[in-house]
């Protein structure tokens, strides 16, 4: 507070606020508002031109003939009635929703069962989820490889050689029409259930443990606190869960291509081995980018209807 020179009795005046003082708190929050965006700025630049731009594109191509050096042809929707009335994207498809739903079952009850077992404080464990973990950080290529070894048809295959001492073998897993998808959805629920156990762990964290208790004092079986307590906490665990595992089911693609390459007499072949086999081996781009982009479609609803059914469940309790 200052007093105006040369009047003695003069009303106080107040001093100027400093320039830093009269920032005002809306130019303070879009500051602060700005800053992750700067952080996270060089990824989105990155997915924007290697995974945003082509995938846009890509459904730009399904909608004409592409021609290389010829200049591409509108062909509208033609392409996806190329790819809803082809017999063998009708194949892959049934084989591509039977290693979802198996493989999505699977890689979940495999998971659950690692973090039920795998759950504690002790350093032990701490090497043992890091030993079951390996199969995630992984190259699915490197995966793929080492189970083709696996399942050498031959007495000489490490499957084979145990299977031998229980009088089984040598069977043909890669190799029969029967049994090929089988061994292709061992190996996805292999890979995926650690992946899922550490979600689990994660949820499992959550958990009151009073809970345990109370439901012991009560004498409640073990079965019982895993129904009654584990399970409804877990619920977000496992909805996220399922949306993942499901999304990585139907991607499913390395896995086949490394194993079976789609075969024996196509009964391997998935959506994406086909989506491959048109764009890179026949030069089909137009009917393979329709096909991939109703993959995506088919992904998007999925994944929204898993977090819809979860959003309503949630409401109801």
């Amino acid at each position: 507070m200052t007093l105006t020179q040369g009047h003695p009795g003069a009303t106080a005046q107040p001093a100027a606020a400093p320039a830093r003082e009269r920032r005002t708190p809306r130019g303070r929050r879009l500051g602060e508002g700005l800053v992750p965006w700067l952080f996270i700025a060089p990824a989105l630049l990155l997915f924007t031109v290697f995974k945003y731009l082509p995938m846009f594109d890509g459904v730009r191509l399904s909608l004409y003939e592409v021609r290389p050096f010829l200049g591409n042809l509108w062909v509208g929707l033609d392409n996806y009635r190329v790819v809803f009335s082809d017999d063998r994207f009708r194949a892959a498809l049934g084989h591509t929703l039977l290693l979802a739903v198996g493989g999505t079952i699977g890689s979940v009850i495999v998971g659950f069962l690692l973090a039920l077992l795998l759950e504690g404080t002790a350093r032990s464990l701490w090497f043992l989820r890091t030993a079951v973990f390996l199969p995630v950080i992984t190259a699915t290529a490197v995966v793929g490889e080492i189970w083709r070894l696996l399942y050498y048809p031959t007495g000489d295959g490490f499957v084979n050689t145990v299977l031998s001492f229980l009088g089984i073998g040598p069977l043909h897993f890669l190799d029969t029409t029967g049994s090929a998808i089988w061994s292709v959805m061992a190996v996805s629920i292999w890979s995926g259930g650690p992946y899922n156990m550490v979600i689990v762990l994660a949820g499992l964290t959550q958990v009151d443990r009073g809970l345990y208790e109370a439901a012991a004092l009560d004498g409640a079986t073990t079965w019982q606190r895993l129904r009654y307590v584990t399970l409804p906490a877990l619920r977000p665990a496992i909805a996220i869960l399922l949306t993942l595992a499901a999304i990585r089911s139907f991607r499913t693609f390395t896995e086949v291509y490394v194993l079976t390459g789609g075969g024996p007499a196509g009964s391997t072949d998935v959506w994406m081995t086909r989506v491959y086999d048109l764009g890179f081996n026949r030069n089909e781009i137009g009917v393979a980018s329709a096909a991939a982009t109703v993959l995506f479609l088919v992904t998007v609803a999925l994944t929204a209807s898993i977090q819809w059914y979860q959003r309503r469940k949630e409401a109801q309790l």
